[in-house]
């Protein structure tokens, strides 16, 4: 059976072909490490300390921490830490953390608002389908009957009520705290917003952790019977480190290389230029052809006439009856029904079917009198410039 966590299924939602080359084929790449990221390590570890001293009965002071921190920050800083952000440099980034450590400080001590039951949990837990679940708890802890699990975020935007009331990470870890100890009939989550020295808090009932368990286990059975991974390009591309090894970008990615001239002579480049120039052409003419028809409409209505002749070809202008239905159609669908004539009017919905043909989920006479066979869209987009 496989481990599965948050992060990994939510790599499968956000981009198919990303999960393929990291949990499939298991691609390696250098992954370069952000100062988020950087930074937020450093917190984590502050405060890590923290609490480990604190079950010692040792109590840091604010300075300690903080001079542990820039310690901590200096020694395990190197250039090849990845700032994204124009203008903002490692001391920015050092201060911020700096700052999230002090305002949690400040806000906590003397930290007794729970005994401490673990840090850095990790552990797995078995989800019915046989598959484990990785639980990594920044912050585990008890008091009074109520368990608490507690997540450091130094995100740079808040979290909201309802994203920590649909959070999946830590409800699931609820699940594995309700199955290690007997007596955990509440268990709330807590998120430390750091950057807003804030809380984010969430409970789920038990028919919403059941719901949300069973929701897990269908979507990894989708993961498992998944067999095409298509790329799906969204703002996160930027970010995604193969970058390099997607279809969607390989091509930008060498005509990038390329110097004014050879990227003018690239014959993807020439291809596109020139199809987009037939695709603008294409949408200019229906506009004309469509303005035509109007006027053509308009001139043999004021000639009372139905033919109209050109130098070499004549246009005939033939009113006819047509159908408007309303813009809601549930009624009418509703009242065809009532007559008992639904099945005569209704026709193949191949919209519907052909999904269910290439999934192989309908029965099998119907797909052996189908074929299957690869076909291709293709759409203009804006890119970016080069």
């Amino acid at each position: 059976m496989t481990c599965y966590s948050h992060s990994r299924i939510s790599t499968f939602e956000q981009c198919k072909y990303k999960y393929k080359l990291q949990y499939i084929d298991r691609v390696k790449v250098d992954v370069p490490t952000t100062v988020e990221a950087f930074m937020g390590d450093m917190v984590h570890q502050t405060l890590e300390k923290l609490y480990k001293n604190l079950g010692f009965q040792k109590k840091n002071s604010k300075e300690e921490l903080s001079k542990f921190y820039n310690e901590l920050w200096t020694k395990e800083w190197t250039d090849e830490i990845l700032i994204v952000k124009d203008g903002l440099t490692s001391e920015n980034y050092r201060l911020m953390g700096e700052k999230y450590v002090s305002d949690y400080y400040d806000n906590y001590a003397p930290f007794d608002d729970m005994t401490i039951l673990g840090l850095e949990t990790r552990d797995r837990m078995t989800l019915p389908d046989g598959n484990q679940w990785h639980v990594r708890i920044d912050k585990f802890g008890f008091k009074e009957g109520v368990y608490y699990v507690c997540d450091y975020k130094t995100n740079s935007r808040m979290k909201d009520q309802e994203e920590a009331d649909e959070d999946r990470q830590l409800a699931l870890y609820s699940l594995w705290v309700k199955n290690k100890f007997k007596d955990a009939s509440k268990v709330v989550l807590k998120w430390h917003m750091l950057a807003f020295n804030k809380e984010a808090v969430s409970e789920r009932t038990d028919e919403q952790l059941k719901k949300l368990q069973q929701e897990v286990v269908s979507r990894i059975k989708e993961i498992e019977e998944c067999k095409e991974h298509p790329t799906n390009i969204t703002a996160l591309c930027d970010y995604c480190v193969f970058k390099q090894l997607c279809p969607s970008f390989k091509h930008e990615l060498e005509i990038e290389e390329k110097t004014v001239e050879e990227f003018k002579e690239d014959d993807g480049v020439k291809l596109v230029d020139e199809y987009s120039e037939l695709d603008a052409k294409e949408k200019e003419i229906k506009k004309q052809k469509k303005e035509l028809k109007e006027n053509l409409i308009k001139f043999a209505k004021q000639k009372e006439v139905d033919v109209v002749f050109g130098s070499n070809k004549k246009a005939s202008v033939k009113p006819y009856d047509k159908v408007v239905y309303p813009e809601d159609k549930a009624e009418l669908v509703n009242l065809i029904k009532s007559k008992g004539l639904y099945d005569e009017l209704s026709s193949l919905n191949y919209f519907k079917l052909n999904p269910k043909i290439l999934k192989n989920d309908i029965d099998e006479e119907i797909i052996n009198l189908t074929n299957k066979e690869v076909g291709y869209r293709l759409s203009l987009s804006k890119k970016k410039e080069i």
